[in-house]
């Protein structure tokens, strides 16, 4: 198997780059890309655990993008340095998330929570703070039950702690990534809210300016939209990738390292037809 999206602590993950890989090498997984929330904290360590087990290591990231509908992420992979325009945009969006971080707050205190900046960054150091975060938070002040219950009732879009985020300027990242020696793949497009008479003509733009795959496979995606994600990458000219989008148990239940939507394993053949192009 491999997985061409995972998440770990350097973001909002619930393993250390190290144990991911760990657990990979338990799964037999071959390939794997640490792809973490606007960071490349956890590249290091991951690189040099996959060497140890022998697993082909894709450096990556996940950058949230503007854009006025739904959420566009973009990751970058297969990295062969972390070029100025890049660590540029992730400085910003670091920023970004710290004002964003602090407005939430402010609306938590307002709201009767007690609660600092400084205790979250004592109880997740280490990490880009965001959302996940809060609602673990949430969950440990008894506020709230589950994650999930701090998302529906405060976190989510629409709820009174919600607060929009700034994402980076896409051919900006665009650039950025391919400066890094790496190539930009739209991550979980159906979470741009786009009906599927819209979506071919964004997604035929977004290829024009320059990224060159597309995440058709996702398990928030149900298999007949995969599926149908594949055929239109393929007639626009993508490449196809998939992954997991693991972050792990205690966070998302529902995904499994080396598995995507419908619970399929995402086989070797994927990583085939695409390395090249990525490594």
């Amino acid at each position: 198997m491999i997985d061409l999206h995972v998440h770990t602590t350097a973001s909002d993950g619930q393993y250390t780059p190290a144990q991911i890989i760990e657990k990979a090498a338990e799964k037999n997984i071959t390939t794997i890309a640490i792809t973490d929330h606007d960071t490349v904290a956890g590249l290091e360590e991951g690189a040099a655990a996959a060497k140890k087990h022998g697993i082909t290591f894709v450096p990556g990231v996940e950058l949230n993008i503007s854009y006025p509908t739904g959420e566009f992420h973009l990751l970058g992979l297969g990295f062969k340095q972390i070029s100025p325009s890049l660590t540029e945009i992730l400085d910003n969006l670091v920023k970004n998330r710290e004002l964003r971080n602090a407005q939430i707050i402010e609306k938590m205190r307002e709201a009767g929570v007690d609660i600092t900046l400084e205790e979250m960054q004592a109880d997740f150091p280490d990490t880009v703070l965001g959302r996940p975060h809060f609602a673990a938070e949430l969950v440990n002040k008894k506020v709230v039950k589950t994650r999930q219950q701090a998302f529906d009732r405060y976190l989510a879009k629409g709820r009174p702690w919600y607060v929009a985020r700034v994402g980076s300027n896409l051919d900006e990242a665009i650039v950025a990534i391919k400066e890094s020696g790496g190539v930009p793949v739209i991550a979980h497009p159906m979470s741009l809210y786009l009906s599927w008479g819209k979506l071919p003509d964004a997604l035929q733009n977004f290829y024009e300016r320059g990224v060159m795959g597309l995440e058709a496979f996702h398990p928030g995606a149900r298999v007949t939209e995969c599926l149908r994600l594949e055929e239109l990458a393929q007639k626009i000219g993508y490449f196809v990738t998939a992954g997991s989008d693991f972050h792990g148990e205690k966070i998302r239940a529902d995904r499994k390292l080396g598995h995507t939507c419908g619970g399929r394993k995402i086989e070797d053949e994927v990583w085939d037809k695409i390395k090249d192009i990525i490594l």
